[in-house]
């Protein structure tokens, strides 16, 4: 499986402590390099694991002007994952970004996010409950609206609906 992951997903997933969780679900997850710059540069959370697992892969992008055309609308990041995921006809791209998301879509890309991910891993039973996660990564700030969050809860069967209750 080919995933090439933006800087997003990795923060939080390192803010809660569940940074194994992309080991357990994808295995290999590539990285471009402004990415990997981006989360140097920080000295945050995914700063110390980007360099001590060996989950993660650098690459470098190719096609320089794929990637000059989407910088007018994304970060280097969001730019480089998409250029890459092209490159390397990715499985799947790991990107929170609204806007990197809508275009990794139009281009045939599979985007996922963090929250995906945290459904997935306890679809697989990789987690007991995504809630106690959520409200953790929005204490170290990662932003998610009420109504992602109910959401996702809800999908998740750890909500009902406000106005069911």
């Amino acid at each position: 499986m080919i995933v090439v992951s933006n800087t997003t997903p990795i923060i939080s997933l390192s803010s809660i402590g569940k940074i194994e969780l992309l080991k357990e679900i994808f295995g290999i997850i590539y990285i471009p390099d402004a990415v990997y710059y981006e989360l140097r540069a920080k000295k945050d959370y995914g700063y110390e694991e980007i360099d001590n697992f060996d989950i993660f892969k650098r690459i470098h992008v190719k096609d320089k002007i794929k990637k000059d055309l989407l910088l007018r609308d994304l970060g280097e990041g969001e730019s480089e994952v998409i250029v890459c995921g092209l490159e390397m006809k990715a499985d799947f791209i790991l990107i929170d970004d609204r806007l990197a998301y809508k275009i990794a879509k139009s281009l045939d890309l599979t985007p996922i996010g963090t929250l995906a991910i945290l459904i997935e891993a306890k679809r697989r039973r990789l987690i007991n409950n995504i809630g106690p996660l959520l409200y953790e990564m929005q204490r170290k700030g990662r932003w998610y609206s009420n109504k992602i969050i109910e959401r996702v809860l809800l999908e998740v069967g750890e909500k009902r609906l406000l106005n069911e209750e």
